[in-house]
């Protein structure tokens, strides 16, 4: 199984169990950013990405240039609060 049909499976089986409510508004939102244009503006496979600086898990300020000069870089973003 590819990785897309792993996710597609994940997907379809978290929708099964929210009420239709919580689907529709969903998928209504969804539509919205596809109809805005956002994907346009998205970063794709292959782009570079502008440098930056953020402050990291330690609450230390790093930015990409120094990062990225000691090798690749993955990138993760951690939302909501713990």
């Amino acid at each position: 199984m590819s990785l897309q049909e792993k996710l597609a499976e994940i997907s379809a089986a978290g929708a099964k169990r929210m009420p239709e409510e919580v689907r529709a508004t969903m998928g209504k939102a969804t539509q919205e950013l596809r109809e805005s244009g956002i994907l346009d503006r998205t970063i794709k496979v292959g782009d570079k990405l502008p440098a930056f600086s953020l402050t990291n898990a330690n609450g230390e300020m790093v930015n990409s240039a120094d990062l990225l000069s000691k090798g690749a870089v993955v990138l993760t973003v951690f939302r909501g609060h713990w």
